[in-house]
């Protein structure tokens, strides 16, 4: 997998983890076992009760083995999002068994 994530690198992507959280940076490098470093970084932190709110989070490297989903954002559509309207509950995290 890592070998394809060449092609995302200085571009924003946004990284679900096992443990349900959603982080958005910039990626800037990559190892093989897919763990990340990313620029720029925010975690969007869902609730149920109130609107979506982001927490910089700044340089940020993220564990390969921690990692669920990676996807490039498209910061058009993004960027037209209002964030204080999206309530949704947080996602659980994934367990191995």
């Amino acid at each position: 997998m890592a070998k394809e994530l060449t092609v995302l690198v200085d571009t924003q992507i946004s990284v679900i983890t096992n443990d349900g959280r959603n982080i958005i940076g910039i990626l800037r490098g990559f190892d093989q076992t897919t763990n990340l470093i990313l620029e720029e970084c925010y975690e969007r932190v869902y609730s149920a009760k109130s609107g979506v709110e982001q927490a910089v989070l700044g340089l940020y490297i993220i564990r390969g083995d921690n990692i669920a989903v990676i996807g490039e954002l498209d910061q058009d559509l993004d960027s037209n999002l209002d964030l204080s309207q999206i309530m949704a509950p947080p996602l659980k995290a994934i367990y191995h068994h």
